[in-house]
């Protein structure tokens, strides 16, 4: 099985970049992501790089930039190159099958944790001017009763 979720801050803004043949997005930037701290040792954080593709890498270089946190769900795929001297370099990213924006703006979202189904779907925050029934279409109407689950 190969399978990782990470969650972390962007060290960058996305790169965007179009392949040569059928134009498909590819996007790619780092995450800031911290290890377990354990007692009496230093905050240590890694680094892993994401590449996203199609639709979503397109999204990602629109809406996010330095310092927003981000939900990546994806696999692990290593590789080499050489480099100018000749020397072998391998890499190690993430392709990432879904990104899920944790922040929007200036104001910080929570990730769908109370929930118990692990989805990182952000949570909406009822508009602070009045509650939904400002935003609320003309044909719903508002339920005053408990909601059963």
């Amino acid at each position: 099985m190969n399978s990782v979720v990470l969650i972390g801050r962007l060290t960058r803004d996305p790169e965007l970049r179009y392949t040569a043949g059928n134009q498909m997005a590819i996007a790619k930037f780092s995450i800031a992501v911290d290890r377990p701290q354990r007692a009496g040792k230093e905050k240590e954080t890694d680094f892993p790089r994401i590449t996203v593709f199609g639709k979503q890498a397109e999204n990602c270089e629109k809406f996010l930039t330095k310092g927003r946190l981000v939900a990546v769900q994806g696999r692990l795929q290593t590789g080499s190159y050489q480099d100018k001297d000749g020397k072998t370099v391998y890499t190690t990213d993430v392709v990432a099958d879904r990104v899920e924006f944790l922040e929007w703006g200036d104001r910080a979202q929570n990730a769908g944790s109370n929930s118990g189904n692990g989805s990182f779907a952000p949570r909406y925050d009822a508009p602070q001017s009045g509650g939904f029934e400002d935003e609320m279409p003309d044909s719903f109407q508002a339920i005053d009763e408990d909601v059963p689950f």
